[in-house]
């Protein structure tokens, strides 16, 4: 592979063409560390070696309609978690204070549901208000299916970004969820756009889709122009219909990680869910081609310690982006 045309094309912000896409991801594993150290210089350019942590605050567990395969919170899903229902903006705050604590920079509130109501839009608007006095963090909310004017009220309240993943390809989507589609999730990110909210918008990889959809929704999320981009390695949970699915080796995570880079040089690349058990103790290198990780856990499942990530960070001889 010519690394030095990968570079120089995603250095001049230039879309790269499929097949240069498809030679990354078909890319012999012994050549991983060469890979990594071309996306490395696409990073350093426009992230230098800072690393902005992120903190994930479930603020509504179970009780979801939606039959999403992967989540152990959906309607089909039998897994052991705990539920409950909207978290009170005092235990909002409390996650916030938190994660101000541990080094994070973005605060990410997100709830169960296909969508929220006026109620639940209300409660964030007000639990914002309430954090953006107290602490210098960013907000981010993931609320399910959302408009134009949802969005617009949220960003009133401070909400910098909104969060609603495109999970997979177009054509692999029915797949892993029938209760809504992939275009729900297009219209929801172009209306957090079109309302001034930054985009939060990635995918999960590891879920049975092939190659080609793991381009075409790398290539999907560089059409859309997001600004923030995890990405997730499925964290095969029992009880979900996808318990039994697993097969993203370390070094496919890594090559997809360098995939996200080059297509999108200047954008937050985040190393998110799952990481911690399909990278392995090659996680360190997933900072090489991201500016960005969750720390202290997920959703319903458990990520890196605090502690072990700011380590993990300062032995890497990266830094930490402080709050502003």
């Amino acid at each position: 592979m010519d690394y030095a045309s990968l570079v120089s094309k995603s250095l001049r912000k230039e879309l790269l063409r499929r097949e240069e896409g498809k030679a990354i991801l078909s890319l012999p594993d012994e050549e991983v560390p060469e890979l990594l150290q071309a996306s490395f210089e696409v990073r350093k350019r426009f992230h230098g070696k800072k690393v902005k942590l992120c903190m994930l605050q479930n603020a509504q567990s179970g009780l979801c309609p939606e039959d999403c395969h992967y989540c152990s919170q959906s309607s089909i899903s039998k897994a052991d978690i705990e539920k409950y229902p909207l978290l009170s903006k005092e235990r909002l705050l409390e996650g916030a204070r938190r994660a101000y604590q541990a080094g994070a920079k973005r605060y990410c509130m997100v709830t169960s549901g296909r969508g929220p109501s006026k109620r639940v839009i209300d409660h964030f608007r007000e639990a914002t208000e309430t954090i953006k006095k107290e602490f210098p963090l960013e907000i981010c909310c993931c609320l399910g299916i959302m408009t134009e004017e949802q969005a617009h009220a949220l960003k009133e309240a401070g909400v910098g970004w909104v969060n609603h993943n495109l999970n997979t390809s177009r054509r692999f989507y029915p797949e892993i969820c029938t209760t809504h589609t992939y275009e729900d999730r297009v219209d929801t990110v172009e209306n957090v756009a079109k309302a001034g909210l930054g985009t939060c918008s990635g995918g999960i990889v590891g879920m049975g889709e092939t190659e080609e959809d793991i381009l075409d929704l790398a290539f999907a999320v560089r059409a859309l122009q997001v600004e923030s981009i995890p990405i997730n390695f499925l964290h095969p949970i029992p009880g979900t219909p996808l318990e039994k699915v697993s097969y993203i080796t370390p070094f496919m995570g890594l090559k997809i990680l360098c995939l996200f880079r080059f297509l999108n040089p200047d954008k937050e690349i985040r190393a998110a869910g799952g990481r911690e058990l399909k990278l392995g103790t090659l996680q360190r290198l997933a900072l090489y081609p991201a500016s960005s990780i969750f720390i202290d856990g997920y959703l319903t499942t458990p990520g890196q310690k605090v502690e072990e990530a700011h380590r993990m960070i300062e032995e890497e001889g990266f830094e930490i982006e402080e709050s502003s």
